[in-house]
């Protein structure tokens, strides 16, 4: 008898049965694509999830076992070094970072804001499980490339001397083209009500203009439903 297809982990639990990532950044899709391919090929990793981003960018992030994650970010890195602007692997990444590159959204409710914005979706996903472990902060959202023309930014809320030291760790484990002078960090104590209000509601300013222009007409909250499961 036929041996049945291995059938991959639903994609909200993939990381939580095999806790290793790795992503690869591309400035060209055609290279892109010949190194996720290379990837799938070198070895048996549980999830892989590729595709374009603003502007003409190339993202490969796969998932699954430690040594296997390994094996397939060497191959990446081998097929496509000469188009690779960043990469990342993580053996065990944090949870919260998980659901915030699933889109997952929380309202900021603590003493400060922390920010920090990067050239490269590789490096702010770095920052986010660095200054997530190394400080007691909550990683309220992560915004990735589409919409910033390739950049990526995160924000952290909590105690104001613990988002200082999640900004300071997250900015620090930043390195090569994204590095120090391609990165900018902030931390805002007291934040402002109407400016969390914004954060909180959605941080496109096209969008925040299309929300008050229906208010304003009487849709009432109709226009502020959001898709991503904030909290």
């Amino acid at each position: 008898m036929a041996k049945p297809p291995a059938v991959r982990p639903p994609a909200a639990a993939w990381l939580i049965v095999q806790p290793a990532i790795a992503l690869l950044e591309f400035d060209s899709i055609a290279v892109g694509i010949e190194a996720g391919d290379a990837m799938a090929k070198r070895a048996p990793i549980d999830v892989l999830h590729a595709g374009t981003v603003h502007p003409g960018k190339y993202l490969v992030l796969v998932g699954g076992a430690v040594g296997d994650v390994e094996e397939a970010l060497a191959a990446g890195l081998e097929t496509g070094a000469g188009s690779l602007i960043g990469s990342v692997f993580l053996p065990s990444i944090h949870p919260d970072v998980v659901d915030a590159i699933g889109g997952r959204r929380r309202v900021g409710t603590g003493e400060a804001l922390g920010v920090i914005e990067t050239r490269t979706v590789a490096s702010i996903i770095d920052a986010a499980d660095a200054g997530v472990k190394g400080a007691r902060v909550r990683l309220l959202e992560m915004r990735l490339a589409d919409g910033l023309g390739g950049k990526g930014y995160l924000l952290f809320d909590g105690p104001v001397a613990e988002v200082e030291a999640a900004v300071e760790i997250g900015a620090a484990r930043i390195t090569g083209p994204a590095g120090p002078a391609g990165t900018v960090h902030r931390v805002i104590p007291r934040l402002h009500a109407e400016m969390r209000e914004s954060l909180a509601a959605d941080g496109r300013f096209h969008e925040r203009l299309r929300v008050a222009g229906a208010e304003g007409r009487g849709a009432g909250v109709a226009g502020t439903a959001d898709p991503a499961g904030r909290e």
